[in-house]
């Protein structure tokens, strides 16, 4: 795999073999690289709610998935800022929505700046080829006491570009699917699932072992 520089970059989007919306601005064009900007939506998890039992702690069971209601969500206006407690965990989206071309994968990384702030940009790394839609990424405060404020519109992250030797088939992500306000999906196979619940590993591993012809 290659990774595309500025003019690589630039190229492929004249062609429209890669898109960004809104479009790109020249801040945001780096020598091998595009900083993404934050977007309005914001996710704030919450710890409890109630049910006929009272009030109760919400539990996240990866296996089961999290339901949007688990999330209180925002969208900020025009001139509106987030202030993130110290310590405190949110879910944000990318203001650009991109579309990958199958020949192109692209991998996030947290914006130096950033992180001296005290902000953890917990990337999901890998950006899948063919991909479309906003990128839904975990920030984190990791000050122990004090309050940052960011804004809608600042640059927070930054996405390379690989070229793949071979293309790949474009798959529909759950993800752009769901818009920008999502919470945590469940597996997609029940097999997979009832195994890991089960404990049986090694099973699941002998039963869906990688057919390499």
């Amino acid at each position: 795999m290659s990774v595309l520089t500025k003019k690589d970059i630039l190229q492929r989007i004249s062609r429209d073999e890669l898109s960004f919306y809104p479009s790109l601005d020249e801040f945001q064009i780096q020598t091998h690289s595009v900083d993404l900007r934050l977007g309005f939506d914001f996710m704030i998890p919450k710890s409890w709610e109630m049910t006929e039992k009272g009030r109760t702690v919400l539990n996240i069971d990866y296996l089961s998935g999290v339901d949007r209601q688990h999330f209180e969500t925002m969208t900020l206006e025009v001139g509106q800022h987030f202030e993130l407690l110290p310590r405190e965990f949110v879910v944000v989206n990318t203001l650009e929505k991109i579309s990958l071309p199958a020949d192109l994968m692209g991998i996030l990384y947290p914006r130096s700046s950033v992180n001296r702030r005290g902000l953890s940009v917990d990337l999901s790394g890998i950006v899948d080829a063919g991909y479309k839609g906003n990128l839904i990424i975990p920030i984190r405060n990791n000050t122990p006491s004090q309050v940052i404020r960011i804004y809608p519109g600042e640059r927070f992250c930054q996405l390379v570009f690989h070229q793949l030797n071979n293309y790949v088939k474009p798959h529909k992500s759950r993800f752009a699917e769901n818009g920008s306000r999502v919470g945590i999906f469940r597996e997609k196979s029940q097999q997979e699932t009832k195994l890991i619940r089960e404990g049986k590993v090694k099973e699941l591993k002998r039963r869906f072992k990688i057919n390499l012809s």
